[in-house]
């Protein structure tokens, strides 16, 4: 009887260990993520007189990329090892986007319309 008693503490000492761990994994997980991407926003700041406009793909690893430069609008060639400049664009003829291309969209509004769409769909069944 009391072997099948410390068998059962044993078995649930593991458990506890074991999720222990795994908890602490995850959180060491997210500590990590969490540093690294404060480490590439460091990298990444984004200065007054460079900024890249539009990207257009051409191929796998060829660019045509609008970049602004002070406060001239430049059309460059990015291929895998080399940047050419293509051309000068006046500031008349850039059309610049009206809302910010890379914001994120906001999910709780995609969710909403995600589940009103299936609800539809259940409906028309």
């Amino acid at each position: 009887m009391l072997l099948t008693v410390s068998n059962g503490i044993d078995s649930f000492l593991q458990f506890i260990t074991v999720l222990f761990i795994f908890v602490l994994v995850l959180l060491l997980t997210w500590v990590a993520t969490k540093w690294i991407a404060n480490v590439q926003n460091g990298r990444n700041i984004q200065g007054a007189n460079i900024e890249v406009i539009e990207t257009y793909r051409l191929t796998t690893n060829k660019y045509i990329q609008i970049i602004r430069t002070g406060e001239k609008y430049l059309a460059i060639a990015v291929c895998k090892d080399t940047v050419t400049i293509l051309a000068e664009i006046p500031d008349g003829q850039i059309h610049l986007p009206d809302k910010q291309v890379g914001a994120m969209p906001d999910f709780k509004k995609m969710l909403e319309m995600a589940r009103r769409k299936d609800e539809n769909r259940k409906n028309e069944e």
